[in-house]
């Protein structure tokens, strides 16, 4: 969050913090409800109804009612927000480029963090949905 509250506030993007920002990121393509958000991961905050609301008062997300559940609302991103997914999408490159050439890391020692990483995520999900 520091590093794209760092690189935003370089660029003069000062209408997102950087929650908002990497909410924006995860929701990319896909079209979701709020709970749907918190399910995947993509948000860990109890206050995702008032970023939400936030970030479509910006123009950042579309929000429309669900045709089968009136009390659900679909988000998506719109053309705006489509940007900010893909800035934060050009920190990362340059990131991931700057580190490969500096050698913090080779490819396949990338590769296998990854890897763990993965799997450490799917153990702690596992655990949230209470499957051994």
């Amino acid at each position: 969050l520091d590093v794209i509250k760092d690189e935003f506030e370089r660029i003069g993007q000062s209408d997102l913090n950087s929650i908002q920002a990497l909410l924006i990121f995860n929701i990319g393509e896909n079209e979701l409800t709020a709970g749907e958000l918190r399910s995947r991961g993509y948000y860990q905050g109890s206050n995702v109804s008032y970023n939400l609301k936030k970030m479509v008062e910006a123009g950042y997300i579309h929000h429309e009612r669900c045709q089968s559940d009136r009390r659900s609302v679909r988000i998506k991103l719109t053309e705006k927000g489509k940007d900010v997914q893909h800035t934060i999408m050009e920190i990362y490159k340059i990131h991931i480029d700057e580190m490969m050439k500096k050698s913090f890391f080779d490819p396949n020692q990338l590769y296998d963090m990854n890897a763990s990483m993965k799997n450490l995520e799917k153990y702690w999900s596992s655990k949230i949905r209470y499957i051994y």
